[in-house]
This record gives structure tokens, sequence and C-alpha cells, in this order.
């Protein structure tokens, strides 16, 4: 195949996309809002591709994605990667976020330290703003230090990371289940006492 292919499918949280090679995938497209908007972005970052009917390992790989993206746990390492126009450091970020299972959470700088110097958060996080591949190479289960959630490159930035780890049932925090289940991660309002 001289052109990328890519297909749209629907998840849980909306309309997303995926962009494969010949050596394997190349990007997978959060949701943009709606399915215009996210062929619109698929197709600027990715001019040559042409929309067609994924091949088996790409309509598993989608799969999976939609299975994970309902809360059923999902491991994605098997899935083969078109990494050719990613930068080295990138790839080793990828790989170790790639091993972290579903509804857990390593921080920046745990990664860094599991590539040799904690002193490279900052990179991993860059890194990590860069990928192509979210889902398959779950970025959203990498935080800042403390359980903090961090940045989020994908259409709706954080919230959106808040609400892939809370479909999950991440506990980035370490604070263990909540009573009352999977609720978004964010704080809940202070109640005035009553005078």
């Amino acid at each position: 195949m001289s052109s990328p292919g890519f297909a749209l499918f629907e998840t849980a949280i909306g309309c997303s996309g995926i962009v494969w090679s010949n050596r394997g995938i190349l990007s997978v497209q959060l949701p943009e809002g709606d399915e215009r908007r996210t062929r619109g972005r698929l197709l600027r970052r990715f001019l040559a591709a042409r929309e067609s009917t994924p091949p088996a390992h790409i309509e598993n790989a989608i799969g999976s994605i939609v299975a994970l993206l309902e809360g059923k746990p999902r491991e994605l390492g098997d899935v083969i990667l078109d990494e050719q126009a990613v930068p080295d450091f990138n790839r080793r970020v990828y790989a170790v976020a790639r091993t972290i299972p579903h509804g857990r959470s390593l921080s920046y700088g745990e990664i860094a330290e599991r590539l040799g110097d904690r002193t490279l958060a900052r990179d991993v996080a860059q890194a990590l703003g860069q990928n192509p591949f979210p889902i398959i190479v779950p970025c959203h289960r990498v935080v800042a230090a403390g359980g903090k959630t961090g940045g989020f490159s994908a259409s709706g930035g954080v919230p959106t990371k808040l609400r892939l780890l809370s479909i999950e049932g991440a506990d980035p925090a370490g604070e263990g289940p909540s009573l009352f289940g999977r609720l978004p991660l964010v704080a809940a309002p202070r109640r005035r006492k009553a005078p």
C-alpha cells in the first residue's frame, strides 16, 4: 500500500480515527467533537491518506480500542506501530508507557527513572505530548508527581485525560477505590457550613 489508509469508528467517547501503513499503525485520533472534525484533523495530518476498509490486524486493534473505551480491560502491547517517523527517545518513552497496566498510572519521573535518568521527566512529558498513538500508547496513564494530572495534548485536554482514567477506574493519587465507583476524577465543591 503506497498511501496510508484510514478509518473512522465510534467509541464510548465519540468518533475516533486510525491511520495505518503497510508497516503498522501511524496514528490514532481521539474524538474532535464530531465525525466531520475528526476526519478533517486526520486528513490535515495525513494528506495522502485514503479512507478504506481496515485489514484484519487493524480491525482487531480498533475492536480493542473500542472495548477499552467501554471500560473493558484490554492489553494493546501486541499492536504493531509504524514508528519510522518517531524520534528514538520518544520510542523509548512509548515502550515504557505501553507497559502500564489498565487502571494504573506512572509519573513522568518514574518513566524517566525506568529510562535511566530521573532528570528526564520534562523530556518524557514532551515526548508524551507528541504521542501519535493515544490509547495504544496510553499517555493518559502518565501523571505528574503526587498523582496530579499533568497535561494532555489530545482534544479536550485534561478533562479528556481524566475521563479516560475514570473509564479505566484508575487512581492516580493512590488513594484507593472510591465509595462511589467510577465517577469523574474531579474535586467535589466544598459546602459551606450553615450559620
